[in-house]
């Protein structure tokens, strides 16, 4: 036997696989991560109003609350991040999911405003490890072609879960008071994580980039493609992720080389330790679109979380009553997994032009929210048709997070997009609660919004722009690999 005839392109076989049962089943287990990120950040509005006058809260320090979790969160996409790229994606997803459901159980033993705030940012720290970490999972499971539907399908947990919060909270509040809906998200968390260590596949990709566990690799590419005969002794690679040194030109492996040298030494400084902990996310086209990613990921989730958090009280301001306004926050999530829905395949054919579209569609749409006077009904139809632009959006930019990036470094990419954008996630809810303090209208804190899918618009036709550009670039230049090409999103 040749060497090449025992030399398994893993990146191939991947890539010849349609979107099958494989997929689908990774989706519904990454869904038992993603459906409680959503069922928690969207329950704390429906609580607030219970818990607010126990520990005496105004609505500054009910935003303090709902940002704490997601200051938490900032930081865990750092560490898991980083961690998923060292032990994997499949560990690391686990032990953050059954972390999270032990610190939410411990709410009950909140005795008041900091402690609730500590509990809070704790379990963030956990949730906001795993998240990333499924979508690293999901992008390199499936074929390029498929990358965003893939990402947009186990994000349709997340949206499951904010749905589910609303009527879980009208079933369980009123009968076992505010706690019981944290000790429901707690619990079935830590049952989760139990199933997780059932049904969680690793990442084939992880394993043949990391070049561990020769064996569970080798069973994994046979229930893959079960028709394909794997050598006893095969070696796998990955053929479409070029090695740094022949992605890079000689001005940047002299920079690399220069921060492995000051990275090495015990005396190099904190910053270029951190230069070359980052640099990975900054080479070639990457040092464009890695701030354009983050940018527009911050003011889409600025928009999302501010609605997460305080849509409910929003409502009842507007004069709906407490439950018509549980019911209106979760039609608003189901219409924006409609709105993912329907970009996730345009995504994957056409680039981020198509999100680009959906976000700028919405800032028209808010500024008629803002200001026009209408019945209720038909405000309750524009904030739905709203959600599918804004939330669907939101999908969007989930979906493409870790497509920039190569194996190596997709925990790494996907975890410091998801914790940079957390910067927008503690903003929304916290200038929420400055707008809502303050005289102006109610109703025009929807035309407000409008700046933050602008901004996401032009960040998204920037990417684009950058698309075309690397696309004419190789078609020019066919034999010559462009920088940003390992991560498959240019």
């Amino acid at each position: 036997m040749t060497a090449s005839d025992s030399t398994i392109d893993v990146a191939a076989v991947i890539e010849s696989r349609a979107l099958g049962r494989a997929a689908v089943r990774l989706a519904l287990a990454c869904w038992l991560v993603t459906f409680f990120d959503g069922y928690d950040m969207n329950v704390i509005g429906f609580a607030a109003p219970y818990f607010a006058p126990a520990y005496h809260l105004d609505k500054l320090m009910l935003g303090h609350i709902f940002s704490s979790a997601l200051a938490g969160t900032l930081l865990g996409g750092f560490l898991f991040g980083s961690l998923g790229d060292r032990i994997g994606r499949r560990a690391a997803i686990i032990a953050a999911t059954a972390i999270f459901g032990a610190l939410t159980l411990a709410l009950s033993l909140a005795s008041g405003y900091w402690s609730f705030i500590a509990l809070r940012f704790a379990a963030g720290l956990a949730l906001g490890g795993a998240i990333p970490l499924t979508w690293a999972l999901g992008t390199e499971y499936v074929a390029t072609r498929y990358r965003a539907t893939m990402v947009t399908l186990i994000m349709l947990g997340y949206g499951l879960g904010v749905s589910a919060a609303g009527p879980i909270s009208v079933a369980l509040i009123p009968r076992l008071g505010w706690l019981a809906v944290f000790t429901f998200g707690g619990a079935a968390s830590l049952v989760a994580a139990m199933l997780l260590v059932a049904v969680l596949p690793e990442s084939l990709r992880f394993l043949a980039a990391s070049g561990r566990r020769a064996d569970l690799l080798a069973r994994a590419v046979r229930a893959l493609a079960p028709e394909r005969e794997i050598p006893a002794r095969a070696r796998f690679v990955l053929s479409d992720e070029a090695q740094e040194e022949a992605r890079s030109g000689p001005g940047e492996r002299d920079a690399a080389a220069r921060l492995d040298r000051d990275a090495a030494s015990p005396h190099g400084a904190w910053w270029s330790k951190a230069a070359h902990y980052l640099a990975p996310l900054f080479r070639g086209d990457l040092r464009w679109i890695t701030p354009l990613l983050w940018a527009g990921y911050i003011v889409s989730s600025m928009t999302t979380f501010f609605l997460t958090s305080w849509g409910p009280i929003v409502y009842e301001g507007l004069g709906f009553t407490r439950s018509s306004a549980a019911w209106v926050t979760s039609g608003n999530s189901f219409a924006g997994m409609l709105g993912g829905l329907a970009l996730m395949r345009f995504t994957d054919r056409l680039g981020v032009a198509s999100l680009a579209v959906l976000a700028l569609t919405a800032v028209p749409l808010l500024l008629v929210a803002g200001f026009a006077h209408m019945g209720e009904a038909a405000f309750i139809a524009l904030i739905l048709l709203l959600s599918v632009f804004l939330s669907g959006s939101h999908f969007g930019i989930t979906s493409i997070t870790g497509i920039f990036y190569p194996t190596a470094h997709r925990g790494l990419g996907t975890g410091w997009a998801s914790s940079i954008a957390k910067i927008g996630s503690i903003a929304g809810p916290w200038i929420g609660g400055i707008v809502l303090s303050s005289r102006l209208p109610l109703q025009q804190t929807f035309a407000v919004m409008a700046i933050c899918p602008a901004a996401l618009g032009t960040c998204m036709l920037a990417i684009g722009t950058l698309q075309r550009r690397a696309q004419r670039s190789a078609v020019a230049a066919p034999r010559r690999p462009h920088p940003s090409a390992a991560g498959q999103g240019l």
